[in-house]
């Protein structure tokens, strides 16, 4: 039977559902409004899409590693209380999983197979809105190599000792090298709790974005104007600053938190050793939970009255 656009729009706006899901869902019950409805339910597809105005700003972040390569990815939900659903955890390593077979980026990862589950990132989270009662999205992914080398992991706030790839901050430190790979990764990973202590602006000076180096230039400038020496006098002031902003926010720069007296790059100089080969530090990744998410703020009488209200 023909399925009207009026049908569908109608469909649409009794769940929430998409176009093609409501269409779908017309056809299946010979366009039966209240057995679609029901359709849309069982599949989990109204209730997901529903859902899906809330804010996912919890959640967890995990890693996965094979050979000379790691992924870190990122998937969201409501609420504390579902990330430490073992489901929920089990769909986010299967998704951490499912991203080293791409090329990292989110889009990929998004439509990447699920081992195991017949089904892509997007629609196992889908599934799983539906089946938990909460929104939930996956995010983000990023993926880290090094040829030669090893990309040292670090996951800070661990869902346990024995999920130790499941937390709040993930990092991933890749080390260039043809030494040792044992060494290099156990200094790397030394890097990584660094990375995730410091959250460094850049790997390097020149990694530093442009424009956030000339507004602390600007600031700098001004500061010392007020000092009122000559202009030659101030832009070697500047100059002294900008070398300690360098320090403070490029990584290689930083004093090691595992040692202060040396900066990360002279450790590394000093890591060689047991490496037994040149090594260094090509890429880095720090993937915090949550970050750049606005979180609704709302009081508790009004989260009672959106209960009440379904």
């Amino acid at each position: 039977m023909s399925i009207s656009a009026a049908d569908v729009k109608k469909l649409r706006d009794l769940t929430g559902a998409g176009m093609m899901d409501c269409k779908a869902a017309l056809n299946e019950t010979n366009g039966d409004m209240e057995a679609a409805v029901d359709w849309l339910r069982k599949k989990g597809i109204a209730k997901a899409d529903k859902k899906a105005g809330r804010t996912a700003a919890e959640g967890l972040v995990a890693i996965a590693v094979e050979g000379n390569q790691a992924v870190a990815v990122e998937v969201n939900s409501e609420t504390d209380f579902v990330a430490r659903n073992e489901g929920f955890q089990s769909m986010v390593l299967s998704i951490a999983a499912a991203a080293l077979g791409t090329d990292g980026t989110s889009e990929a990862v998004a439509h990447a197979p699920v081992l195991g589950a017949g089904k892509t990132v997007v629609e196992v989270v889908r599934d799983a809105v539906g089946t938990i009662g909460e929104n939930m999205s996956f995010r983000r992914s990023v993926k880290l190599a090094a040829h030669p080398g090893v990309v040292a992991t670090y996951m800070h706030n661990a869902v346990s000792p024995e999920q130790q790839h499941l937390g709040k901050i993930a990092v991933l430190v890749a080390i260039e090298t043809a030494g040792n790979a044992d060494a290099a990764r156990a200094f790397g990973r030394q890097v990584a709790m660094h990375v995730a202590a410091t959250s460094p602006a850049g790997l390097t000076p020149d990694d530093i974005p442009q424009e956030a180096a000339d507004r602390e230039r600007a600031i700098f400038a001004d500061q010392a104007r007020q000092s009122g020496k000559p202009e030659a006098i101030i832009e070697k002031m500047v100059e002294g600053r900008m070398r300690k902003f360098y320090e403070e926010v490029a990584l290689v720069k930083q004093a090691f938190v595992i040692n202060p007296d040396q900066t990360v790059e002279q450790a590394l100089k000093e890591a060689e050793g047991k490496i037994g080969a040149p090594a260094k530090i090509t890429g880095f990744i720090r993937m915090a939970l949550g970050e750049g998410i606005e979180k609704e703020v709302t009081d508790f009488a009004a989260e009672v009255a959106a209960a009440v209200r379904g």
